[in-house]
């Protein structure tokens, strides 16, 4: 397995910092940096009190916990997000845009959100056919439901 290293600064040192949770998974829980009090229906960035470096060649990929829209009523406004390497000035902070479903308050160092750094996708050449000559696999849904 490969080792890389990543330039990390905090919003603050009230910020808990990023770490494994005990071998668990290879996702890192990212927390809220300030507090947030949201009604139903608002919009709102949640700052994650973290700016960093990734290696060249890689880019971080934000989701939800799975615990997220149970604990907090939130979801993830843009379904996923994609940081890459470029986005590592001193202001370029990390955010979780979320939308609440329900009244809700998060609360400094609350897990909100996890992280993985992911190698970019080599490069991608298409081949124009008239028709797939495979097998069909029976369209969207066709595993079945059980």
């Amino acid at each position: 397995m490969e080792n890389v290293t990543i330039k990390i600064q905090y919003l603050n040192d009230e910020i808990e910092r990023l770490k494994y949770i005990d071998g668990k998974s290879d996702w890192i829980d990212l927390r809220a940096a300030k507090e947030y009090n949201l009604k139903s229906g608002e919009f709102a960035l949640i700052h994650l009190g973290i700016a960093m470096q990734l290696p060249e060649g890689y880019e971080a990929h934000i989701l939800p916990r799975s615990s997220t829209f149970k604990n907090f009523g939130v979801i993830q406004a843009n379904s996923m997000g994609i940081v890459d390497e470029s986005y590592c000035g001193p202001n370029d902070w990390f955010f979780f845009p979320a939308i609440a479903l329900r009244d809700t308050t998060i609360h400094v160092n609350d897990r909100i959100c996890q992280f993985r750094i992911e190698k970019h996708q080599p490069q991608v050449n298409f081949e124009e056919v008239k028709l797939l000559e495979n097998d069909d696999r029976g369209g969207i849904g066709s595993t079945g439901i059980k």
